[in-house]
């Protein structure tokens, strides 16, 4: 924990190194509703978010998915948009995870969904997110398949944790999952209780700005405790998401499963859209199972800020990729 807490050794904090103020930039960015009613507007901007989000409708992540399953790879469709401040708004937010539920199994699909809580009304009030959630799951177990509850900021980790074991966990275990975050200190905690329960958990860094009080800033920190809950929830788990783009971590993943005897039907790795596609095809060809997270919606450019802020090097790599497709398409035509 001094680690953790320990300022760098020339005495500055980690937000004010070049990276950590670009991180909080972008963070800032992604709450500017004028800068993003700007760039919605804005052609290369869209043709950017393009590569990393499946277009505003539930038709175009549709498209994706088939996409993605041609190659063997599985997904999760995320529709973006969090913090409906209204009644009808969750309920919206619900019928739109109806459709894409039934066009998931109208069209045999293999894919499931993640949601947030605060778009299913967490923030209005508990009753509604539980009334709005259940109707999600009722849909997801009439087809067997399942929902993925993301997980928001540091506010609203044990809210979210409370309604599931309470709430959701009970009465449809096999069609409900959480996901933990191993930027913040009670996640290896957070991962025995889920072993405990049996439950599905995604493993991921995290991508929240958060105060040193309840997370490590120090990568390396957040690195080893990842590895820390990898591991046990390989080991002692339930089918456990391995969400990572990181070359290192998948490699140790790897090693551990073959160390242990962890069948590889046992857990899956799971990336984001857009991002690594040669690196998650080349799991697939390893044998692997491969889930692919599918944004998509109006409100892409909020998520996108948030993907460039997890890791200050994602926005030299991403613009990278883009140019690189676009030099390609241009060439070739």
């Amino acid at each position: 924990m001094l680690r953790a807490r320990r300022r760098m050794a020339d005495g500055r904090r980690p937000d004010h190194t070049p990276d950590g103020m670009l991180r909080s930039a972008l963070l800032y960015l992604s709450n500017q509703q004028q800068v993003f009613d700007f760039v919605r507007h804005n052609g290369m901007a869209k043709s950017f978010a393009s590569r990393f989000v499946a277009g505003e409708t539930v038709e175009s992540a549709v498209a994706a998915v088939q996409e993605l399953n041609a190659k063997g790879i599985t997904a999760s469709l995320d529709l973006l948009g969090e913090s409906t401040t209204k009644e009808s708004e969750a309920y919206a937010a619900q019928r739109e995870y109806l459709r894409l539920l039934d066009l998931i199994h109208e069209r045999r699909l293999d894919a499931n969904v993640s949601v947030k809580l605060t778009a299913m009304g967490l923030d209005v009030a508990d009753a509604l997110c539980v009334q709005v959630t259940r109707g999600i799951l009722d849909r997801a177990k009439q087809y067997g398949t399942f929902v993925r509850l993301d997980m928001e900021s540091s506010a609203y980790t044990q809210r979210t944790l409370d309604l599931f074991e309470r709430h959701f966990w009970p009465d449809y275990p096999a069609n409900v999952g959480i996901v933990l975050q191993s930027y913040l200190y009670r996640t290896p905690k957070d991962v025995e209780r889920a072993n405990e329960l049996g439950c599905r958990v995604r493993i991921c860094k995290g991508a929240y700005k958060e105060p040193e009080s309840v997370a490590f800033p120090d990568k390396a920190d957040v690195d080893r405790t990842y590895v820390e809950c990898m591991r046990a929830l390989m080991a002692h788990g339930n089918y456990p998401g391995i969400a990572t783009h990181d070359e290192a971590i998948i490699a140790e993943a790897r090693r551990f499963a073959q160390a242990e005897g962890i069948a590889r039907d046992r857990f899956e790795f799971q990336m984001l859209y857009g991002v690594r596609r040669d690196l998650q095809e080349q799991l697939v060809r390893d044998g692997y199972r491969m889930r692919c997270y599918v944004p998509f919606g109006t409100q892409w450019y909020p998520y996108l800020m948030r993907r460039l802020a997890e890791r200050p090097a994602n926005v030299a790599f991403m613009t990278g990729n883009v140019i690189r497709e676009w030099l390609g398409g241009r060439s070739s035509q």
